[in-house]
Formats: C-alpha cells, sequence, structure tokens
C-alpha cells in the first residue's frame, strides 16, 4: 500500500511541475506578463467575480508599450495578448495566411451545428467562406429589407403597447431586442413567423437563448473545450445541447423539404442556400448538415450581436438627449424625403445614424475579442517576440476601441468620432467590432441592416430616457464571454405621436 501512495505522490508531484513548467512559458521567453493564478493561469476570476474583457483590458493597458504583444495563460495554455495595431493589421491582413485558423473547438462529424463558418477552420472554412460570399452582398441584403422593416414596424406597435402600459412607461429593453431580431432571423434565415415579439416564450427564442446561455458541459469541461480543441474534437467531446440540435436540425430539415417539394421561393438566406445546395451538386454542393450549421450561426450570432448592440445604442440615447434629438431630426428629415417610407435608400442616406451606431460598436463591442491561431512560427521583427507555431492570439477590439491614443476621453459617447474627416486620422485596425480582413464577420452588413432600421423606427416614434434605477455605468454580466449587461437595461420610453400612420412602412 505504501508504494501505491509514494507511486502516486511522484506522479502527482510530476504533475505539479508539468504544470507550472508550462506556465513560466512567458517568463522563460522574457516576455511580459502577469504571475499566472494556478491553475487557471489568467482567468482565475471569470465568470465568478469579472467578465472576459474586464480580465484582460487592464493587461493591455499595463502592457501596452512594452513590445508588440504581452502573454496570457488559458489554464496551462500560452497566449498571445496582442498590444500593438501595426501587428493586428499583420494578422488580420497583411500576413493572413499564416493567421487564417481561429483556433476554437468544432466537430461536425459528431457535432454537426458547431461545422460553421465561424467555427471551421484551414480548407474547410476557405471552400465554405467562397461559397456563402456572395449571399451577403449589399444587392443581396436589398432583398432582405422589406421583411427587417416589416418585422421593425410590428417591433414599434408591441413597444408602444407594451410602454403604455408599462408602470411610470419603464421598460426592460434587451428582452424586447432580443425578440425582435429573434423575428427578423426567423424569417430571413429560416422562412419561418416566430412571432416572439408577441410571444415571448416562443420555442425558437427559447431554444436560442438555451443555445447561448445554458452549456451542455459544466466549466471544467467547457474550459478544456477552450482550451484545447484539438484534444477535444479526437476525444469526440460535443459542445451543443442535445436538444437544441435536435431543434435546429429538425426545423432546417422540415424547411428544406417543404420548400424543395412544393418548390417555395424566397428573398431569404435560407433560399440562397438551397441555392447553394442545388446548384453545385453533391460533391461540392452544400449538405443538410451544413445548411443547418449555417443558418444556425446566422440566428445566434445576429441575435445576440444585434439586439444587445441595440440596447446599448439606446442606453446612451437615453443618457445623451441632446444626441437623440439631433439622431431624431436626421431620421424625420430623410424620412420626408422619401414621402414618411422607410426604404433601403433612405436609411443609407442617415449618416448620423450610422456615427451612433458604430460609436455603439465602438465603446461596446460585443465581441470584445478576436481568436486567431499562428500556423508557422512568425517574426515580428524583434527575436525575442517571435510567435511559435500554434500559439493562439488574442486581439482585443474592447482595448483597442478604449484606448486613449485613438480615442480621447474613451468612456464618453461620441457619434463624432466617426464622421469621415476623423475616421481617415485613425489608423487601420483600430476599429474592429467585425473583425477586419478576409476573415472579418461575413453577416456584418445584414447585422447593420436590421440595427439600423430598428433604431431609425425606435427613434422616430419614441423619447428613452432614464428610468430611476438606471445605472450611470453599466456593469457586464461576468458569465458570458461576449459584452451584456448586467441584469438587462431598464429605460422609460414615452410615445412621441399618439397615432402611427400606415404610410411609414416600407414598400
Amino acid at each position: 500500500m505504501s508504494t501505491i501512495f509514494a507511486l502516486l505522490a511522484i506522479a502527482l508531484t510530476l504533475l505539479i511541475y508539468f504544470l507550472r513548467y508550462q506556465q513560466s512559458y512567458w517568463q522563460r521567453r522574457g516576455i511580459p506578463h502577469d504571475p499566472p493564478s494556478f491553475p487557471l493561469g489568467t482567468f482565475k476570476e471569470f465568470r465568478t467575480k469579472k467578465s472576459f474583457s474586464d480580465i484582460l483590458t487592464p493587461i493591455y493597458n499595463r502592457f501596452k508599450g512594452t513590445g508588440p504583444f504581452c502573454g496570457i495563460y488559458f489554464i496551462i495554455q500560452p497566449v498571445v495578448l496582442v498590444l500593438d495595431v501595426e501587428l493586428v493589421k499583420k494578422i488580420l491582413i497583411k500576413d493572413f495566411n499564416n493567421f487564417q485558423d481561429r483556433g476554437v473547438f468544432h466537430n461536425e462529424i459528431e457535432d454537426p451545428l458547431t461545422g460553421n463558418l465561424f467555427q471551421l477552420d484551414g480548407p474547410k472554412w476557405h471552400e465554405l467562406r467562397k461559397k456563402l460570399s456572395p449571399t451577403f452582398t449589399s444587392g443581396k441584403m436589398k432583398y432582405m429589407f422589406s421583411t427587417v422593416v416589416d418585422v421593425a414596424q410590428e417591433f414599434v406597435t408591441v413597444m408602444r403597447e407594451k410602454s403604455g402600459k408599462a408602470d411610470g412607461n419603464i421598460l426592460e429593453i434587451s428582452d424586447l431586442q432580443a425578440r425582435y431580431t429573434a423575428d427578423v432571423i426567423g424569417s430571413c434565415a429560416f422562412g419561418i413567423e416566430c412571432n416572439s415579439l408577441h410571444n415571448p416564450d416562443a420555442e425558437f427564442v427559447r431554444m436560442g437563448r438555451k443555445a447561448l446561455i445554458e452549456r451542455r458541459h459544466g466549466m471544467l469541461v467547457d474550459t478544456f473545450m477552450e482550451s484545447y480543441p484539438r484534444l477535444a474534437r479526437r476525444l469526440n467531446v460535443c459542445a451543443v445541447r442535445k436538444d437544441v440540435h435536435d431543434f435546429y436540425m429538425g426545423i432546417v430539415r422540415e424547411t428544406v423539404e417543404y420548400r424543395e417539394k412544393n418548390q417555395v421561393k424566397r428573398n431569404d438566406f435560407m433560399n440562397m442556400l438551397l441555392e447553394l445546395k442545388n446548384k453545385e451538386g453533391e460533391e461540392s454542393g452544400l449538405t443538410l448538415e451544413e445548411i443547418a450549421a449555417q443558418a444556425y450561426i446566422f440566428f445566434l450570432a445576429g441575435f445576440e450581436t444585434s439586439s444587445t448592440t441595440m440596447g446599448f445604442a439606446l442606453y446612451e440615447l437615453a443618457r445623451n438627449q441632446e444626441i437623440q434629438n439631433k439622431l431624431r431630426q436626421e431620421i424625420n428629415e430623410v424620412l420626408q424625403q422619401y414621402s414618411n417610407k422607410c426604404s433601403y435608400e433612405a436609411i443609407h442616406e442617415m449618416k448620423y445614424l450610422d456615427q451612433v451606431l458604430s460609436e455603439t460598436l465602438r465603446k461596446y463591442p460585443v465581441l470584445p475579442a478576436l481568436d486567431r491561431l499562428s500556423k508557422a512560427a512568425y517574426d515580428t521583427g524583434d527575436p525575442r517576440y517571435v510567435i511559435e507555431p500554434n500559439t493562439r492570439i488574442i486581439i482585443l477590439s474592447y482595448g483597442i476601441h478604449h484606448d486613449p491614443e485613438y480615442y480621447p476621453d474613451p468612456e464618453k459617447f461620441d457619434p463624432e468620432r466617426f464622421t469621415d474627416e476623423e475616421i481617415q486620422k485613425r489608423p487601420a485596425c483600430t476599429f474592429i467590432p467585425f473583425g477586419d480582413g478576409p476573415r472579418n464577420c461575413i453577416g456584418l452588413r445584414f447585422g447593420k441592416m436590421q440595427a439600423l432600421i430598428g433604431l431609425a423606427l425606435l427613434i422616430k416614434n419614441f423619447k428613452f430616457s432614464f428610468a430611476p434605477h438606471t445605472p450611470v455605468e453599466l456593469t457586464y454580466n461576468k458569465s458570458n464571454v461576449l459584452l451584456a449587461a448586467d441584469n438587462g437595461i431598464y429605460l422609460k420610453v414615452e410615445e412621441i405621436r399618439a397615432s402611427f400612420r400606415q404610410e411609414d412602412r416600407s414598400d
């Protein structure tokens, strides 16, 4: 028995030595870093005391200027945290071929919904991106425009009803925004009427929230998948909950079968995916699983990011009434030129609205960081700062967007930062809410479109202001990698006019 205990003690000692040796990587390299916590590395307080951006932003600020990057740890895995926008530009654009992979978990065989454009790497990603890029052109977005406007107008109706009934006209707007984007994407991606604006318990939204919030595994397995995605894939680990997988696969299967059987054509994302499936044949076309994976990520990405961004925008407009008034004046003036119809051309003439949205995305980048993986050793110009092969890289969008070198007084909400003149003054890659380069967000046009339409019609019809208990400064949800307000956003919502005119609808 004593021999067994001795062997176990030796094994445990060796394991601890190995783990601590791994966590000395940056020290041995002579790279600036904070001493890691054992065994969780840099992220000891993540999901308990601090959000993802709350942990990394102070590190970015502390080490900026010491070199092109500093070191952090995911458990024992050394990770590069980029500090220099020139290196950001090289990683995302100039030397993209060495950094095209995200290095996040995917297992398209056992877990088909993870075989989506966001999660895939290598040739599979490249081929899929090439197939899908034509579906997100400005022309294709124009086809979906009227559908988005119709849902946005229904959103105005629901907002009017709820604000009139609410105590003191105070509403929690985050949930309503999420239901708006769910109905938009449900219609544009799946071709179904979710009706979640009128039914908060609609299964489509419930499953979307479950996919984002309720994990299939506990924190330990999730951290393992995030830190060692290749090993997790070899072990056939799955990330998507079974009920979520069955729900979305079922919807896609039913939709595809119905449309093909009845020869249904719609101006939506699903129709574009079906054209790819049928046009290119079985070898190079999309399979049912690939269609489901793209529709799934299209829903999740747009559902969470656009709704959260709109919520942050309304919060800032409520805090800055002069900006809200200026925006409303622009919206009304432009719409008058288009017979009070919210048309594609009208939205694109609302320059200040676009500035407001851009400033919201700067101050509140919903995806606060970008992931990349180095394919080969990369020389940054300093022998000490070589990025070794298969090293994970974090580009902290939130830190760059709040860097006073690029955005003086970064906590101030100022849409004037995004006039054409001001944009030209800043270096490239200092505004990256959608990433940049060949692997930027393919759906950015759609995401911006639904946010711009929603904000235009809301600001036209309602005045937003702080409720008595609205916080002067927002805090962020600690359990989510994405940027989200803690405990929602409560605002006072007052209708500007008593009646809604039919002519405000789109053509």
